[in-house]
């Protein structure tokens, strides 16, 4: 069981269900899967974009990413009907708390500047993250990064408000954005 799993059951959970007065624990927030998409917008003139992409993400996520495709073509954009256009996997179980334990501990206090992300949830208390560059990962050594990719974090939890939400993930150690007075 990793650490974060851990910390879920003996202390998250029941904070949680006290705060939020849950009699069900069934009804308590849980984080359900985490999904890693990178759009490799180069790949329609670089095919070694796509390949360092899927390198990338599969030393990141510990398992090999699904390639996307584009369903129509688009001439503004310069993309053919059934080019290889992204990637993304989608974590669960163990991975998924490991992958959350060195985001959190490891990728982003090595951002520079870093003031905690913004608490943007969408509402039913599912938030979204965006980095800049997958060489912040200790997977990624940085003499073998080709093209510097961004990727897009998605946390789905069973959270039924931004609310609880927020709580869950501030449970986790989600290092949010303090809203105070500016200086």
């Amino acid at each position: 069981m990793s650490r974060l799993q851990e910390a879920y059951l003996t202390t998250i959970a029941p904070a949680l269900r006290e705060r939020f007065t849950i009699d069900n624990p069934m009804r308590v927030p849980k984080l359900e899967k985490i999904v890693i998409s990178m759009g490799v917008g180069k790949a329609a003139e670089n095919k070694t974009a796509m390949d360092s992409a899927v390198k990338d993400l599969t030393r990141i996520s510990g398992q090999k990413p699904s390639v996307r495709i584009t369903r129509k073509a688009i001439s503004a954009f310069r993309v053919r009907e059934n080019q290889a256009i992204g990637c993304m996997t989608t974590l669960r179980g163990k991975r998924m708390y490991e992958f959350m334990d060195r985001l959190i501990a490891v990728v982003l206090p090595r951002i520079r500047d870093f003031q905690g992300v913004k608490d943007n949830l969408d509402g039913r208390g599912n938030f979204s993250l965006g980095l800049n560059e997958q060489s912040l990962f200790p997977e990624i050594p940085l003499d073998q990064v080709d093209h510097p990719q961004g990727m897009n974090i998605t946390f789905v939890t069973t959270a039924h408000n931004d609310e609880e939400g927020r709580a869950l993930l501030e449970g986790f150690g989600m290092p949010f954005r303090r809203s105070g007075p500016k200086n």
